[in-house]
């Protein structure tokens, strides 16, 4: 790795200064749906926890889960990839004359690291989420943005009604996210009160008949996938909607100060939580249980334990542990790591 001087790096210092501010709503919202993740994640992890226990209803916590989580952030992570991918290609572009090969790199590692976490993980968002990157971001960042707007809600409905989502989704939801960065609404959510307030109610209408319409009719047949994949998009929307303008309110700053360091680290806070669970699950006898209370007592554990771990380490240093590598690889040079560092 090259730590000389080169045209990049003087660049990237000249325009250091000229770099903006952190969205911090969306460091908000990013660490929000990595709770919600962390929720979905844990009955996959721990080899598919039973909903129930022979002919017995089913479990209270699951079926909450099934209503509420499922389905319901994963949109909301993929959307902020793309807006992500938007964001870093701007300031990469303020910084280096090859943007894109930096985003291309940055794909890559993501990808290895995926893969790496596959392993422990299948099915996990980092290795798709690379693969989409590469196959679908990358060559939209060269497309106008009414273009890449229409391929989004093109494929974002398309992805319920023809896939019944899943990771059908990622690529009208990473499209839909650099479509929204462009115009710089991402920058100006501090002013947009009354359009996320009509987001909120319009999808909060929708994902409450969608999420009638899959309770009511478990059963729909090829339409029960198609209907639970609505739910959940139109869900994470409502989510999405409702935190940003709950942020304003009296709420925002202690929920900031647990979301905000959670977003800031989400792939380290990401990658380490399978860790925790994985060792935590033979200890607490939570593999192919039906111990779903442990399992959410848990999550929140880990969440506890990542929001302290985050808090403490950003008052340190400018990067969470893993997002400091992916930046030092995407540059290609050991970027400062603590804040008393120039």
């Amino acid at each position: 790795m090259n730590t000389t001087n080169s045209t990049d790096q003087g660049t990237a210092r000249e325009s250091a200064a000229r770099a903006p501010r952190r969205i911090t709503s969306l460091d908000a919202l990013r660490g929000f749906a990595l709770c919600g993740i962390l929720l979905v994640n844990i009955p996959y992890q721990l080899m598919e926890m039973p909903k129930r226990d022979g002919d017995s209803p089913v479990h209270p916590v699951p079926a909450f889960l099934d209503l509420f989580v499922h389905q319901r952030f994963f949109p909301v992570f993929a959307f902020l990839f793309g807006l992500s991918f938007a964001l870093f290609l701007e300031s990469a572009a303020r910084r280096s004359p090859r943007p894109r090969l930096l985003l291309a790199r940055r794909l890559v590692v993501l990808g290895v690291l995926g893969l790496a976490h596959q392993q422990l993980h299948p099915g996990e968002a980092l290795l798709p989420y690379a693969v989409f990157g590469l196959l679908i971001l990358l060559p939209a960042s060269w497309l106008p943005t009414r273009v890449v707007l229409t391929a989004g809600l093109l494929g974002s409905v398309a992805s319920v009604t023809l896939a019944g989502g899943g990771m059908a989704s990622i690529p009208g939801l990473f499209l839909l996210g650099l479509a929204v960065a462009r115009p710089g609404v991402a920058r100006t959510l501090d002013r947009r009160t009354g359009q996320l307030t009509v987001v909120l109610v319009l999808a909060v209408v929708g994902a409450v008949a969608a999420t009638w319409l899959e309770h009511v009719y478990p059963s729909a047949g090829p339409y029960a996938t198609r209907i639970a994949a609505a739910a959940g998009l139109l869900g994470a929307a409502a989510y999405a909607a409702g935190l940003l303008l709950v942020l304003r309110t009296r709420l925002g700053r202690p929920l900031s100060a647990v979301l905000e360091p959670l977003g800031r680290t989400a792939l380290t806070n990401y990658l380490t939580a399978t860790l925790v669970v994985l060792a935590a699950a033979g200890p607490l006898g939570l593999r192919h249980s039906s111990r779903w209370v442990t399992a959410m007592v848990l999550a929140a554990a880990v969440i506890a334990a990542q929001t302290l771990f985050s808090r403490w380490w950003l008052a340190r240093f400018r990067y969470g542990p893993l997002e400091w590598v992916l930046r030092c690889l995407t540059w290609w040079n050991v970027v400062p790591l603590r804040r008393s560092q120039p």
